[in-house]
């Protein structure tokens, strides 16, 4: 059956145009044409005059609903946190694991394996954040979970068969010939919780190395006399960044600034979302510590960043009071750019003919008002 989504603004190559609608069929767009064009016999879903725009995509999701993914690895963990984040937008996400132990990583794969095969709605694949990280930039990250990426760790984290894997490293702690090895193996690879120099930053990159999560948290900083992780993300315009924008782990000025250095398009918002997105209870424990949100960020007990309590719908109307882009630009950086970043822009990520019914519904203020995943509208 072919739906034709109407009276609406539709966000059609970086610009919202009326007077257009969207055919879907078989949870695909099958056409975008004049809304007097779409015939008569087609059955119709008033968008009343709001915004259509492509559904978010989120690559850094610990948890959501009350669960977090290192303490529920499975299929309806997944399904759980996938739901907690559709209302907020997000039609698209990563389950994240943090440093864990290898049979965590090998459980979380299989459960993400499973997910998409019995077609739970919006998860793309997997985020395996460590355990191959620096302790001197650990984070919230448990030090006794950190281990060197050998032959085991390999394995570990090439074990998807559906959707796409990204894993964060730090490259200073393996090889440039690993990094090459992960990416001819289809992980996308990113650097953090990482001290490394330029050059090391540099090396991985040219060896496939293509992101950096969370950019300027948890990473060795742009300095005088040494670059770091900072420098070699901004100076390589190719890099995708990930930013958590809740004003709380980036100042709002270091991100404007990181923007005038590289296109917008090469930044993604991520959530590093925990379990207390969409519960009214915000505290939780992750590995033994108890976790509080406090002024809407996650702390532990002694005022460690934990990750966050900020949604997509929450991120995209930050980035626009923040950063000073359009709603169309912080828009792409919650949509297209992750997309693209993860290698499935061919299939999502944008409105237009052939890419997956994937939407999110938005008031004039970026509100939710609803979503569809694979063309199945639901409301916020």
């Amino acid at each position: 059956m072919t739906v034709a989504l109407v009276n609406g603004r539709i966000l059609i190559d970086s610009a919202f145009v009326g007077g257009q609608a969207v055919l879907v069929e078989a949870g695909r767009i099958a056409a975008i044409v004049a809304e007097g064009d779409v015939p008569d016999d087609v059955e119709r879903h008033d968008l009343a005059g709001q915004r259509l725009a492509p559904g978010y995509i989120d690559l850094q999701v610990n948890g959501g609903g009350g669960v977090l993914f290192n303490d529920m690895p499975t299929v309806e963990g997944i399904a759980a946190i996938g739901a907690a984040h559709r209302r907020y937008g997000t039609t698209g996400f990563l389950p994240t694991l943090i440093s864990d132990d290898l049979s965590v990583v090998r459980a979380g794969v299989a459960a993400v394996d499973a997910a998409i095969a019995a077609g739970v709605p919006g998860v793309l694949g997997i985020h395996i954040e460590g355990p191959f990280l620096n302790v001197a930039r650990k984070g919230i990250h448990n030090p006794a979970k950190i281990r060197a990426l050998d032959e085991d760790g390999i394995a570990a984290v090439t074990g998807l068969r559906h959707g796409r894997t990204l894993v964060t490293l730090a490259p200073e702690k393996t090889t440039p010939a690993i990094v090459r090895r992960l990416v001819e193996a289809g992980v996308v690879v990113a650097a953090g919780h990482t001290a490394g120099t330029y050059r090391q930053i540099r090396d991985a990159l040219d060896q496939g190395m293509s992101g950096f999560t969370h950019l300027f948290n948890a990473m060795s900083p742009l300095t005088s006399r040494e670059p770091g992780a900072v420098g070699a993300a901004l100076e390589d315009e190719a890099a995708w960044c990930g930013l958590i924008v809740d004003g709380r782990h980036v100042d709002p000025v270091t991100m404007r600034l990181a923007l005038r250095c590289k296109p917008a398009d090469r930044f993604a918002l991520v959530t590093d979302a925990m379990p207390t997105v969409g519960m009214a209870e915000k505290s939780f424990v992750l590995q033994g510590h108890r976790i509080t949100v406090v002024d809407g960020v996650c702390v532990n007990e002694d005022g460690t960043l934990a990750g966050s309590d900020l949604d997509m719908a929450r991120a995209v109307r930050n980035a626009v009071a923040m950063l000073d882009v359009s709603a169309e630009t912080a828009i792409g950086m919650a949509s297209d750019t992750p997309a693209r970043f993860l290698g499935v822009a061919a299939d999502r990520g944008r409105i237009a003919p052939g890419l997956a019914a994937d939407f999110v519904l938005l008031d004039d203020a970026l509100n939710v008002a609803g979503t569809w995943i694979a063309g199945a509208f639901e409301a916020a």
